[in-house]
Parts: structure tokens; sequence; C-alpha cells
């Protein structure tokens, strides 16, 4: 799994460096997609679901939650964009997602990618063997309520290994002290979904791309963490 996670973590690098005004989501997951083969590694996002997922990356711009599908969208000055990717390694999964701003983006639109990673770090700091796995949605929502966002009912973060999904489901809300408890050699998939308005989501035509249904911004954070004897170890960091 740190294999797979360096492979995802790689692919971050090279579409985040590719972002600009100008530049088409496909072209974004082309370059996921040359990563994926000079690496030897497999998507686990291409063929997923149902109908079959057409991308190596979701790319989901501005009021797009998650799960949008590469295409001709082409990014303009001011937008935010997220992109989520994953790769396989002999049969192990890595999941990661980041948000960032395309050229000069309006102060609101950075405090909510900034308090969306604030929220993810919050939530890894919570992974430590003992605690409850309810623990970590606790700390990511405290986040990001404090700070005026709302965070998605609808998704949740999942655990991860031999499968891209596994259970449990890892819900960004709730009170602490409740569901499994948490141990060394745990693997998990943080994945806090905020929106600058309220957290109704929708599921737009091409029965993927999920939208916040009031227009506002949305914003994605995710990495892969194992916990350890030591605590949270990220495994989709460079």
């Amino acid at each position: 799994m740190r294999q797979a996670g360096r492979v995802v973590a790689e692919m971050h690098a090279a579409i985040r460096a590719a972002i600009r005004p100008g530049v088409t989501t496909a072209a974004l997951d082309r370059i996921g997609r040359d990563v994926i083969e000079r690496r030897g590694a497999r998507s686990n996002f291409l063929g997923y679901g149902y109908p079959p997922f057409p991308g190596v990356i979701c790319a989901s711009p501005n009021d797009v939650i998650v799960h949008g599908v590469p295409g001709p969208y082409r990014l303009a000055e001011g937008d935010i964009i997220s992109i989520d990717c994953g790769a396989i390694i002999e049969g192990w999964h890595g999941d990661a997602a980041f948000t960032v701003g395309v050229g000069r983006i309006d102060p609101e639109a950075e405090r909510l990618i900034a308090v969306t990673e604030a929220s993810l770090a919050a939530g890894i700091r919570a992974m430590v063997p003992g605690g409850r796995l309810s623990d970590i949605g606790s700390a990511v929502q405290s986040v990001v309520e404090a700070a005026g966002f709302s965070v998605v009912r609808e998704y949740t973060g999942h655990g991860i290994g031999t499968a891209m999904h596994e259970a449990p489901d890892v819900p960004n809300w709730g009170r602490p002290g409740k569901g499994r408890r948490l141990g060394s050699g745990q693997t998990y998939a943080v994945e806090p979904m905020v929106c600058a308005g309220g957290p109704e989501a929708k599921v737009l035509q091409d029965q993927w791309t999920v939208a916040t249904v009031d227009g506002r911004l949305a914003a994605h954070t995710e990495h892969t963490i194992a916990i350890t004897d030591h605590g949270p170890e990220i495994l989709t960091l460079p």
C-alpha cells in the first residue's frame, strides 16, 4: 500500500503542476494515465461501478463535490478544482484527493480549501490505537462547522486495502467515542467533502457527477492512512 500510495502522490504532483487556465480536465486525466503506465500500476477508478467510470481521475470543478467526469471542461481563472485518483500495486490500493485554485481565486474559496485541509489533518490526528471510528468524523466536523461551512452527509470515507472501498464507512461527522475501536494495522481513506453553503448534494445526468444543490463551492481532500503503534502514517504522501 505504501508503493500504491507513492504512485498516487506522483499523480497528484504531476497534475497539480499542469493545472492552469485553459487546460481541460481530459488533459489532466491523460497526465494521470501516463504516471500509472510509467509506474506499472493499475487504476482503481477506470471502469469502476455502473455506468463504468471513464477516467483514472475524478475532476470536480467549483460546485462539483466529488466524482466529476474528466472531459472537455476547460479550467478558467478563479475556478477551484478537486482531483481524486488512485492506484493499485500488486493488488493493494491507494486513494487520495486534493483541491486547488486555478490562478487567482476568491479569498473565501481560499478559506474553504484551507479549512478542508485542516479538517483532514484533524481527522488524521484522531487515528490512534484505542480510539473509536467516530472520533475521526467528529474531529473533521468540528473544524468545518467552526469555520461556518458544512460537511456532506451522503458520501463518506472508507476502509481500503485489497479493494478500494472496504468496510467500514468513515463519516465526516458524528459524536466521538462511537463505533469500531481503532487498532494498529487498520487502513482507511479519510476524505472530508466540505461545502461553502448547505450540505445537500445532487447527482447529475451522467450518473456520476455529484454537485451542491445550492450551486455554491465545494472542496474535497483525502489521504490513505495506516494506523500504527506510533500513530497514523499517511501512505499517499511522496
